[in-house]
């Protein structure tokens, strides 16, 4: 069966005794593009899976002085899920009978023929893309529980109506999509958001984060390598590029990804091809490609830091997630929702958020955007001794702030409190912007020139 057709790989533990018989039967499994680890014993067999994890066990009914039959109840009780297939050169009713009673999930007799051995390894396959798919379902629910994100999806900010209808729109396409944005804007969400919304929506969807490894972990975690390929490869490992194979691989952050990996990357993305590493066979892979990054990636290509042609090849489609601070019709309605949810998470009766610390919440500038709001409601939601949730509930940053003596509710930083110049700086910037009728009278009075004012407002998401 070519490497390329197959959808779903999988890993078996074949246990038998007989040398020729394991390796013959290692060689189908892996010519039928899954990998193959065999062992002579039971007890090898029980040490190797408490060692790795593996998807299904062949497993021999005579292994010298050990029992298959009793080898599989014991491995039935130390990995109930684990499916089982049982083998023997004296097949009988009564055996094959005895071991399905045991909770063997299929049973050959040998020698068995190469179309047998294909036909049970479908079967094991289909049972396998089951087991796969309940479980990124249960993985999704608990997701869902956890993170609580959809308000993040439900918008009155214009700017993010339009992103949003541009990645649904490609949604619906193979083509590669690029998300840019500060961090915390929410990109992985949208991400997953856009999977949800295609036509791979019940297919894999793999995350890999580009800057959490060396390069050559990373390459590994990507591609794939093969036995003793580098130090501490004791098996073959397929990648993450396998594992999203039919659905939507995910690359978070691309814009820290090594430079030795950039051109098998932008391999992967044009030819549909990779090798692992260690390994000479070229592979296929059908999967959709979305990338984030925090960084400027026209930048990074002018340092020499990212390559121009697999940015070209990246930027398909393109969008920018605005930061929190330019999505005022989003903030409160986004802080009230996690007020609520936490509340109700902790069991507390809460009467939602204070004049004052809505007025707190629209000053400050949420660096962190969704993630440092999200983090900062919780707090509040655990800490405060009222009903509702005031400033003194919130982190120091918040606490900051002064009210103005026009007695509007507008909270402003003050001079001294803890907060950064950056932050300062923008409310500055705002303020100033507010009260002037015109760029030239704001940059006069700022002390700086037109442009940079213009690059400083843009910054801070005001049009």
């Amino acid at each position: 069966m070519p490497v390329a057709a197959q959808r779903d790989f999988m890993d078996f533990l074949v246990i038998d005794d007989d040398k020729t018989f394991r390796d013959a039967t290692s060689f189908l499994i892996d010519e039928a593009g899954h990998y193959a680890e065999g062992v002579a014993s039971g007890q090898m067999g029980l040490s190797t899976l408490k060692e790795d994890k593996f998807d299904a066990v062949l497993l021999d009914v005579n292994l010298g002085s050990e029992n298959g039959l009793d080898l599989l109840l014991e491995i039935q009780k130390q990995f109930p899920q684990l499916p089982v297939v049982m083998f023997t050169a004296q097949g009988s009713v009564k055996v094959a009978v005895e071991a399905m009673r045991r909770g063997a999930v299929d049973f050959l007799e040998k020698p068995f023929q190469r179309g047998q051995f294909i036909t049970v390894l479908a079967r094991l396959q289909r049972l396998n893309q089951m087991t796969r798919r309940i479980e990124r379902l249960e993985e999704q629910v608990i997701e869902t529980k956890s993170q609580s994100l959809e308000p993040i999806f439900d918008f009155a900010t214009p700017t993010m109506q339009g992103v949003m209808d541009v990645l649904f729109r490609a949604a619906k396409t193979p083509a590669s999509i690029l998300i840019l944005g500060e961090s915390g804007t929410g990109k992985s969400v949208a991400a997953r958001a856009v999977h949800g919304e295609s036509h791979l929506a019940d297919k894999p969807f793999v995350t890999v984060s580009c800057p959490s490894l060396s390069k050559e972990l990373l390459e590994s975690e990507l591609f794939g390598h093969v036995k003793g390929s580098f130090t501490g490869a004791i098996k073959d490992h397929w990648g993450k590029v396998k594992a999203a194979e039919g659905g939507t691989l995910f690359l978070d952050e691309i814009g820290d990804l090594p430079m030795e990996i950039q051109p098998k990357l932008l391999r992967l993305l044009q030819e549909r091809e990779y090798e692992r590493l260690g390994e000479n066979v070229t592979r296929q892979a059908n999967l959709r490609i979305i990338a984030a990054t925090n960084r400027n990636l026209k930048k990074r290509v002018a340092e020499g830091l990212f390559r121009e042609d697999l940015y070209f090849r990246l930027n398909v489609i393109t969008v920018e997630m605005p930061p929190l601070r330019a999505r005022d019709g989003d903030l409160i309605r986004f802080a009230e929702y996690y007020e609520k949810f936490f509340a109700q998470q902790c069991g507390r009766s809460l009467n939602g958020l204070s004049t004052e610390a809505i007025a707190y919440i629209r000053a400050y500038p949420w660096p962190g955007n969704l993630r440092e709001l999200r983090n900062a409601i919780e707090r509040a939601v655990i800490l405060t001794k009222g009903e509702s949730l005031s400033p003194e509930d919130f982190p120091v940053e918040l606490r900051g702030l002064t009210e103005v003596s026009n007695g509007d509710g507008e909270l402003l930083p003050q001079i001294g409190s803890r907060m950064s110049l950056e932050t300062l700086e923008d409310a500055h910037l705002r303020k100033i912007l507010e009260l002037t009728p015109s760029l030239s009278e704001a940059a006069e009075i700022l002390g700086i020139d037109q442009a940079t004012l213009y690059r400083k407002r843009k910054k801070i998401g005001l049009k």
